[in-house]
């Protein structure tokens, strides 16, 4: 059973856990907001997780932790950002997720974003629009599975980002 959770202190032996094994994975953790800040400085680490007004090139998001309630750890983590801006319309969209390397291949990814839908739909976001790198076929298939519809490919300076939109009910 997973449900989505927002950071606090009784979650910080999972979150522990969580990223110490992407840290020891030697690979980039995503989304971005949950690897922004220092994890081991709890008090600020849970502070500066959610952006509450637009500074700079962010704008306001939520930040959730996966929870898969039944093994009682952080399988993942979404960032859903409240509206677009240039450069998130472009290669951002407004939700990043990412699964922990010994989760991956077990269905977690398209199980944590529809409930991350779920929340899109509580901030009144209708059009979801969600972008992977194209060298990454899991995440297209975990949006795809969720209703994402390819937009377009866009080249960047990192590579070929696909952009897919997820129609909500209205």
């Amino acid at each position: 059973m997973l449900r989505l959770v927002k950071m606090e202190r009784g979650y910080i032996p999972q979150l522990f856990e969580m990223m110490g094994e992407w840290t020891n994975s030697g690979e980039k953790i995503v989304p971005w907001s949950i690897a922004k800040s220092d994890y081991r400085d709890t008090g600020r680490y849970i502070a500066t997780l959610d952006v509450q007004k637009p500074e700079g090139d962010l704008v306001p998001d939520s930040t959730f932790f996966c929870l898969d309630t039944e093994r009682d750890i952080f399988v993942g983590a979404v960032n859903i950002r409240h509206f677009l801006n240039g450069r998130l319309l472009l290669e951002g969209g407004h939700i990043g997720s990412g699964i922990r390397p010994s989760e991956r291949g077990k269905g977690f990814g398209t199980h944590m974003v529809a409930l991350a839908l779920e929340e899109c739909d509580k901030l009144g976001i209708r059009e979801v629009l969600m972008c992977c790198d194209k060298a990454n076929p899991a995440s297209a298939k975990t949006i795809r599975k969720n209703g994402g519809i390819l937009e377009n490919e866009v080249k960047t300076d990192g590579g070929v980002i696909q952009r897919y939109w997820i129609q909500r009910a209205r």
